[in-house]
């Protein structure tokens, strides 16, 4: 037979010496603490309110932890080791940089032209930066057809090769394309205007990285090949700037497809800056021939 013990009167924690326990804690949000909340972060178990919440593969995390983590996340890249980029402000950036040249010299084409188009002989006395500005002036007005087809090529050409190359990669390819168009004309020619030695690089680029993925580039081809002959047969053009940028372009475009994996960032890197290098020290040290010999 089973008994329950006699009934024992509670003493009071006072009466014992003891204190009261102390009521219970509501959690807040460790960045606000006015805010109640019952949620913690996965990683460091802090509490977190709604608005420091991020959702992660289980739960949530805080700000902190997410911003940690992201550090310690290789960035996606290319097949060439670029970033991964779907805004190709490259492309944007060189076209609104031509569509603005070419509004300054339609205000003032003779001062414009005068003072920035590429010049054999202006470049041989100092004048560098006409290697560059000039890459970005077009046929003045009225004659459009010019800027059209240059900017209508990048609008088409740009954005895919950025998008393969990655944003810098495209970024020198164009620069260094149009830099070896313009040393193509100190060289071998006088005078010039127009971006079609870095859009000439464009369509070069396109034929490696193409080639490199394995692509069926015969389009690619005629297409250079259709725009090599016009060069010829049309007169006015700079066939020197083409074929400068033409070549230019197919050099830094396999310097950065057939970098090897290992250290390609450092490979690449440092053999576009040689090709740089060189143009400049074509300048540098050799005359331009063909101003030479027509001017003396």
């Amino acid at each position: 037979m089973t008994t329950q013990p006699p009934e024992v009167p509670s003493t009071p924690p006072e009466s014992l010496g003891g204190e009261r326990p102390s009521p219970h804690v509501v959690p807040v949000c460790y960045r606000h603490p006015g805010r109640e909340t019952y949620v913690r972060c996965q990683r460091c178990d802090r509490a977190i309110c709604p608005d420091c919440m991020r959702e992660a593969a289980v739960g949530h995390q805080c700000v902190e932890c997410v911003h940690q983590g992201s550090r310690t996340v290789r960035q996606a890249r290319t097949t060439f080791g670029g970033k991964v980029t779907n805004r190709v402000f490259v492309t944007w950036t060189l076209l609104a940089v031509n569509v603005f040249a070419y509004v300054l010299e339609a205000a003032n084409t003779v001062r414009v032209l005068n003072e920035f188009m590429m010049s054999a002989g202006h470049v041989a006395v100092g004048q560098w930066w006409r290697l560059i500005t000039g890459a970005f002036l077009h046929s003045p007005p009225p004659s459009f057809w010019h800027i059209l087809f240059n900017m209508w090529a990048l609008y088409v050409i740009g954005p895919e090769l950025e998008r393969r190359l990655g944003s810098v990669r495209f970024a020198a390819l164009y620069m260094i394309s149009a830099l070896g168009g313009s040393v193509a004309i100190y060289l071998f020619g006088t005078t010039a205007v127009g971006a079609s030695g870095a859009i000439f690089g464009l369509f070069a680029a396109l034929f490696v990285v193409g080639r490199k993925l394995g692509y069926d580039i015969r389009g690619v081809a005629v297409l250079i090949g259709i725009n090599v002959v016009i060069t010829f047969i049309v007169p006015g053009i700079s066939w020197q700037g083409h074929l400068g940028g033409l070549v230019t372009g197919a050099l830094v475009a396999a310097i950065f497809a057939y970098a090897p994996a290992k250290n390609r960032n450092v490979i690449q890197f440092a053999a576009t800056f040689a090709v740089f290098i060189v143009l400049v020290l074509l300048v540098v040290v050799l005359p331009p021939f063909a101003y030479s010999a027509l001017f003396g």
